[in-house]
């Protein structure tokens, strides 16, 4: 197995999420597996189409223009990283160094890289998933509910939620989709929502979207573009309902990045920024991330997935084909370089970075059995986890709750509900740093029963991480 596949394994790491993500080329060729998951959306509803007002009762903190999600899916070792256990199975080269006036303990020597950065992230250390099995907990994490609940099976991706509800702010030169997934095959979509808000998932290369450019020239394409439509006016006219709708979205949205001859270099790179990544894929697709919230062409939402820590064995066996060594060495260069690139780079508003405005989440779908490792040299599954966050908003050297000595078990919680952080907090944290009500209740569902982009949120069983800020 590669180590950059996003596959693991076979007890339950490898399985598929519900999804029907659109690849480079069907998202120019329209492959009809994007439209059945929106197939029940009302087609001209107008409250579908527009960002919902903000209740009365809540206060959104409006911190961020864009959000780029680092999604660890396998669930990462949380005691050998975020938050950081010391034993007698801690190897010596981990180095760990005290930071933040000793808040922090961190394997400085595993990530060299991303402790120069220390400063400016944010530790998130009382959380507690809801499931232990990958691909219930990986969905969950990803539509912030139960995938098995009434709603799960039409949820979309919280970055389909960000995708509709940033409609009303964009302007003609935003061609790009608002959520653009990055080496994340297999990911939740848009749910009931149209096909529009369904990720662009691309595989991050060097040489951009090859898609982009019709082999006959772009006067042969604008020809048949215009024969297209006169001949195929049930499609732009919706005589075919919901699925003819969304084709034509999808058709004239490949057009607009087809149009734009900027679009390709936001997906292009060279050697000199792949090395400094650290010449990895998963490198790649954070580069890629920083130039698309660079490029202001749209992307609100940006996904990089990496899998492979599934660590049930030789978790620090360095010559291991997937070892915690192996997985750092590709992820603490590129988290590096990207919070060097975010946090050095002028933002959209005067005196602002790039890093002030795009918030930075790292998470996993669970974390790892703390104390010794096991008999396989690995951690097996563990429900409670950590995860970091950063910019758009989020004060850097915050530490958010305190585990006991091995990490299982919670000293302090570290914020007001005084409770386990779930992952509808992190999605409510995200949903507020951008400014979307996260307490939004849609009337619009297939079901008929109401769909919340938080469940629980709007009764304050959830809610925002405000110590984060």
């Amino acid at each position: 197995m590669k180590k950059d596949d996003c596959t693991f394994c076979a007890n339950g790491g490898g399985l598929p999420l519900r999804g029907d993500g659109f690849s480079r080329r069907n998202f120019i060729q329209l492959a009809g597996t994007g439209l059945v998951a929106s197939f029940f959306a009302p087609v001209f509803s107008s409250s579908l189409l527009y960002g919902q007002t903000v209740a009365p009762n809540v206060s959104l903190k409006k911190t961020a223009k864009n959000c780029i999600f680092i999604f660890l899916s396998g669930a990462p070792s949380h005691v050998d990283t975020w938050d950081l256990k010391e034993g007698v199975w801690t190897p010596a080269d981990f180095a760990p160094t005290s930071y933040l006036n000793g808040a922090v303990r961190f394997p400085q020597g595993l990530m060299p890289k991303t402790a120069e950065h220390i400063s400016k992230l944010s530790f998130v250390r009382s959380g507690l998933a809801w499931a232990a099995v990958h691909a219930l907990a990986q969905t969950w994490t990803q539509i912030s509910r139960s995938p098995t609940g009434a709603t799960g099976a039409i949820a979309p991706h919280i970055g389909s939620v960000v995708s509709l509800e940033s409609q009303l702010t964009r302007t003609p030169t935003d061609v790009l989709p608002a959520f653009i997934a990055l080496n994340s095959s297999g990911i939740p979509s848009s749910g009931y929502f149209p096909a529009k808000y369904s990720p662009f998932i691309v595989q991050a290369a060097s040489t951009g979207l090859s898609t982009l450019k019709h082999p006959e020239g772009a006067t042969r394409f604008s020809t048949r573009w215009n024969f297209l439509h006169t001949l195929d006016t049930n499609r732009t006219t919706g005589a075919l309902a919901k699925k003819s709708t969304d084709m034509d979205d999808l058709y004239n949205q490949g057009k607009a990045l087809m149009d734009d001859p900027s679009v390709d270099t936001l997906f292009s790179f060279g050697d000199a920024d792949h090395v400094r990544y650290g010449s990895s894929t998963f490198g790649d697709g954070l580069l890629v991330a920083k130039q698309l919230v660079a490029g202001r062409k749209g992307s609100r939402f940006i996904q990089v997935t990496y899998g492979g820590w599934d660590h049930h064995s030789d978790i620090y066996n360095k010559a291991a084909d997937q070892s915690l060594y192996g997985q750092c060495s590709d992820f603490d260069p590129a988290f590096g370089a990207l919070m060097t690139d975010l946090s050095t780079t002028a933002g959209s508003t005067p005196g602002k970075t790039l890093l002030d405005e795009t918030l930075v989440v790292v998470i996993g779908e669970f974390g790892r059995t703390t104390g010794p490792i096991t008999s396989q040299g690995g951690r097996d599954h563990f429900l409670r986890f950590a995860s970091v966050m950063a910019g758009g908003g989020v004060q850097g050297g915050r530490v958010i709750g305190k585990t006991n000595a091995t990490g299982d078990q919670i000293q302090e919680y570290g914020w007001a509900p005084n409770r386990d952080i779930r992952p509808e907090d992190i999605t409510s944290t995200i949903y507020s740093a951008l400014g979307i009500d996260y307490t939004t209740m849609r009337t619009d569902d297939p079901l008929n029963r109401g769909f919340e982009y938080v469940p629980g949120a709007k009764v304050g069983q959830y809610q925002p991480i405000e110590e984060l800020f």
